[in-house]
């Protein structure tokens, strides 16, 4: 019996690694989709920051095609994403730009990766935020991409979507996650407030293995207190 088979776009980065090294400890074959490679990965797809949405789509659907020959994927996971401030008087095109290439760009990706190779009844999770379910006037271009990938959630879920049968389609709704890189910018910070990503990794995991699986459609807040962390759907 072959081992279960999960893509982490994303896998590069602090979360996906995360993902990469978890779902390899538990004998999953693993293939990150990022700008650079996960040494830990059974496949890496390379994309380029240059490519148009199209190109990049072409890149990674041809990619695993290759690789996955007749097997199909139990999840796809997109954990690729990014943060950029500013108000409508504060490069909102530029900030906007980045963070609809890198969250809503991953998104659609994902979701046509989910199309072609997820098997029925698998799983395909997206990224949102939490702050995204209200307005964002500090950060529009962050809020606005965030917000799209919710109604994309929301949509993938739907009747006639396109995703395989009995599929499941969910977005966590982090609030801050536990990074190095957000450790060294906000120090002063209240740690115990942050979402582990070891936490968020187990979760893929579980809901992998069809274990406590939201409904399909489901945007899951991740709330932190204390360092324990409960997850309420919205």
């Amino acid at each position: 019996m072959s081992s279960p088979k999960v893509i982490v776009y994303g896998g590069k980065g602090a979360l996906g690694a995360k993902c990469v090294s978890y779902f390899k400890q538990k004998s999953w074959w693993v293939g990150s989709i990022d700008l650079g490679t996960n040494d830990a990965a059974d496949l890496n797809v390379l994309v380029s920051a240059t490519d148009s949405l199209p190109e990049q789509e072409k890149v990674v659907i041809d990619s695993i095609s290759q690789s996955l020959g007749s097997s199909k994927l139990d999840a796809v996971i997109c954990v690729a994403g990014g943060w950029a401030g500013g108000n409508a008087q504060s490069d909102l095109a530029k900030s906007s730009d980045l963070m609809w290439r890198q969250s809503v760009w991953s998104s659609i990706i994902s979701a046509s990766i989910a199309a072609k190779f997820l098997k029925n009844g698998g799983l395909l999770t997206l990224t949102g935020a939490n702050a995204a379910l209200q307005e964002t006037p500090g950060m529009i271009g962050y809020g606005m991409a965030k917000a799209a990938v919710h109604h994309l959630t929301k949509s993938l879920a739907a009747k006639d979507s396109g995703l395989p049968d009995n599929s499941t389609c969910v977005a966590i709704l982090p609030i801050t996650l536990d990074t190095p890189m957000n450790r060294k910018w906000m120090p002063t910070a209240d740690f115990t407030t942050w979402t582990p990503l070891e936490f968020i990794a187990e979760l893929f995991w579980k809901w992998s293995n069809n274990q406590e699986r939201p409904v399909s459609g489901s945007l899951m807040q991740m709330v932190t207190k204390n360092s324990n962390t409960e997850l309420v759907a919205v």
